[in-house]
């Protein structure tokens, strides 16, 4: 291959990887398998702007309970962190986001850790809910996979050098009735954190907290 051809494959491979724009909601191959199904969701934009993939029971009625059994966010699949995310981190970002949670369903609702915890006669609902991926991906990049809670740098060091880094993370959760085990809400979502300067900075909880903050504010506009 003479010079200007490997110009030109270089020039059409870079144009490739970094000429793609970051969707803004979580693609079917990037779903954890964390929820028994995907049906039926459609994008919308939250309160706070946001874009996620929703499902909402056309009977959905926040008033019609008075509990909520969640004990706390899960990591999904089991986490395997590495050197950008580590088991500290994870556990940090699981704890931070079921704080959230559960102030905002406790100024509505009871909270119990089970539905068999809840006292008799409840209206109860059980959330389930869990952080399914932490990555970082070079700015403008295309994905190229999703890495359950692992965390690993999407892209091509050798193409990419030291761009700028999008951190994301991504949220699967559902609403069940506990009367009749009816799923009444189902959502997945990419939280956006702050850009990191580098492949080699680590990812912290203090990325994502304004985005989380977000997210709260979402949820509590949801059972208003």
């Amino acid at each position: 291959m003479n010079l200007s051809r490997k110009i030109f494959v270089g020039a059409a491979l870079a144009s490739l990887l970094l000429g793609g724009c970051t969707s803004k909601v979580t693609e079917q191959d990037q779903y954890s398998g964390f929820l028994p199904n995907y049906n039926n969701l459609q994008e919308v934009t939250t309160t706070s702007g946001e874009k996620a993939m929703r499902w909402v029971s056309p009977s959905w009625n926040p008033n019609a309970y008075d509990t909520v059994a969640f004990m706390k966010l899960e990591l999904y699949p089991a986490p395997k962190p590495n050197d950008r995310v580590d088991l500290r981190t994870l556990q940090e970002l699981q704890n931070y986001m079921t704080s959230n949670a559960r102030g905002v369903l406790g100024q509505k609702y009871r909270i119990v850790s089970s539905a068999k915890a809840a006292p008799p006669g409840s209206k109860t609902l059980v959330l389930r809910a869990a952080i399914t991926g932490v990555t970082a991906s070079n700015e403008g990049m295309q994905w190229y996979e999703v890495v359950p809670v692992a965390a690993v740098v999407g892209g091509v060091s050798a193409a990419s050098g030291h761009r700028t880094q999008d951190t994301t993370l991504f949220l699967e959760a559902e609403l069940v009735d506990a009367s009749n085990n009816q799923v009444v809400a189902k959502v997945v979502r990419k939280v956006f954190g702050e850009q990191l300067s580098n492949t080699s900075q680590k990812i912290t909880v203090n990325d994502f907290k304004a985005a989380i903050n977000k997210l709260t504010a979402d949820l509590q506009a949801f059972i208003r």
